[in-house]
């Protein structure tokens, strides 16, 4: 093998990637990124042996988050930056009073471990710590922080760095997943103190006669210092695919050249970059492939990173960003070419449902709203994900559709009418905001007075793509949550005995077909 990867729910055959990557990365991409968390788990490994005065934990948090983050599917493939995050872990570790001698006792690439079992859980944790890494980065970017997230991680790397039981890992992971919970407060509480609670927000799809800048990705502060700087600019601000958030926060909505939506997932940028004409912002993951037709008007930030590709530096003295050369570009570019029109609605967080809990708990007492499904997570290239469409287009009348992520780009422009005016379809926003739907089913659960949240008439059937999913779907299983349905397949990473452990305790199932499971789901 040239290499293995085996982290997305793309990977090659559904059993890993051992010559070049589905996401596009080569075999000298992947070893790079192997080394950055090989160094990661070494300084992780030497932070629990040395006073903490050496270094702080929020300086020492950051950078290993921020390494990890640069790692998730689909986020950094400029090896030039890898190498110097490299470098920088080996500066920290020698300041740790460890050596580069030392790399030799830590695990290196996944292939590393032999047993099948062991091998699954660590890197499923590896997994779920790369997803907590992206939200903790995003809400440390708002200046939001928590020091026992950051010593968690750095503790469950060291831990997965040396030998441990099966039992020993089943914890962890399960300790992950409550970290996870927490991560996803820690951003959600970041992003409304700095940009208000979500609304309930129609958003224009359509195109306007003005240039136009599209931000795509996930981090809100990149996209109100953009906002901020073009003001008066004469262009108009696009989202694209996990940033149509953005559109829901009363302090990013009340600019008026927040012009609309372009586009759909991550997936279709290859094809939607070059009809939008204009400069493209890809503020985090996820960058595929870059065509040359785009190649001059892209630019990266913060943790993503795309080889040849303009990269706009981090801020310094937390000054914002300089995006000058984007507006500079966007001036001299054709309006967007109009790909769709019309609206499309979202914003429905948990404190905009829990404002409709009365009307909706009396749907639910007369029958109107029989049952919810989650369908939230990520999309994906694979043909098999029309499954979520169809499942969609055929749930009975009386469920509402409970989503956030781009998983929703399979079916939030499709006309499923709503009930009593609650729409079919509710968005909570990121993938991230899945954490809403937590938040609301326990509430559900308390006035319904249910002994156990599995009582609700509440659903899951969840579209999966990389490592921020992996953390949802821990947290979720922290919090008690059962049965949830996962495709298009199960991970590559779970091997046939985790696998065991995860539905014999937890039900974990993968999605089968339209038919099967709409009968499991309407039963």
């Amino acid at each position: 093998m040239e290499m293995f990867c085996f982290q997305c729910q793309e990977t090659c055959r559904n059993t890993g990637c051992d010559k070049q990557g589905a996401c596009g990365k080569t075999a000298q991409t992947a070893a790079i990124q192997d080394k950055l968390i090989q160094v990661v788990k070494a300084i992780s490994v030497k932070r629990q042996l040395v006073d903490k005065d050496v270094i702080s934990d929020d300086e020492l948090g950051l950078f290993v988050v921020q390494s990890l983050f640069m790692t998730i599917t689909n986020a950094n493939f400029d090896e030039e930056r890898l190498n110097a995050q490299i470098a920088r872990g080996l500066q920290i570790l020698q300041t740790l009073g460890g050596s580069i001698a030392e790399l030799s006792n830590i695990p290196l690439g996944v292939m590393s471990c032999e047993n099948e079992d062991v091998r699954s859980l660590r890197e499923l944790i590896t997994y779920g710590l790369k997803g907590i890494a992206a939200y903790v980065d995003h809400a440390a970017m708002l200046g939001k922080t928590d020091e026992k997230i950051y010593q968690f991680i750095i503790r469950a790397l060291a831990h997965i760095s040396r030998e441990r039981t099966i039992d020993e890992l089943i914890v962890l992971t399960l300790e992950c997943g409550q970290t996870a919970v927490s991560a996803m407060a820690l951003l959600d509480e970041a992003n409304t103190g700095a940009y208000g609670k979500p609304e309930i927000t129609k958003v224009n799809i359509g195109v306007g006669t003005r240039p136009g800048i599209l931000v795509s990705g996930h981090d809100l502060r990149d996209i109100k210092e953009l906002l901020d700087q073009t003001a008066d600019a004469g262009v108009d601000v696009y989202t694209h695919s996990e940033m149509l958030a953005a559109h829901y926060y009363p302090e990013l909505k009340k600019y008026p050249h927040l012009f609309g939506n372009y586009g759909n997932a991550w997936h279709k940028q290859n094809v939607e970059f070059e009809s939008f004409n204009g400069p493209i912002l890809m503020t985090t993951n996820c960058i595929v492939p870059v065509k040359d037709s785009y190649k001059d008007r892209i630019f990266t930030t913060g943790m993503a990173g795309w080889q040849g590709v303009k990269h706009i530096p981090d801020r310094v003295n937390d000054q914002p960003k300089d995006f000058s050369e984007i507006i500079a570009l966007a001036k001299t570019c054709p309006p967007p070419t109009p790909i769709e029109q019309g609206e499309i609605i979202g914003g429905f967080a948990h404190d905009q449902v829990l404002a409709l809990a009365d009307k909706i708990v009396e749907a639910i007492k007369s029958g109107a709203i029989k049952r919810f499904v989650v369908m939230a997570g990520c999309d994906g290239r694979h043909a098999s994900r029309k499954y979520f469409t169809e499942i969609a287009q055929n749930l009975p009348k009386d469920t509402v559709i409970l989503t956030a992520g781009c998983a929703k780009y399979r079916y939030n422009k499709l006309d499923l009418g709503d009930i009593g005016g609650i729409p079919r379809v509710l968005d909570a926003g990121q993938c991230n905001d899945s954490y809403s739907w937590a938040v609301i089913a326990l509430k559900l659960k308390e006035v319904f007075d249910l002994a156990d949240v599995n009582d609700l008439p509440l659903y899951f059937d969840i579209g999966w793509y990389e490592q921020k999913a992996v953390a949802v779907l821990l947290a979720l299983l922290s919090l008690g949550f059962k049965n949830v349905r996962l495709g298009p397949t199960l991970p590559a990473f779970l091997s046939p005995g985790v696998a065991k452990v995860l539905v014999e305790n937890f039900n974990v199932m993968g999605i089968t077909d339209v038919q099967t499971d709409l009968a499991m789901i309407t039963k």
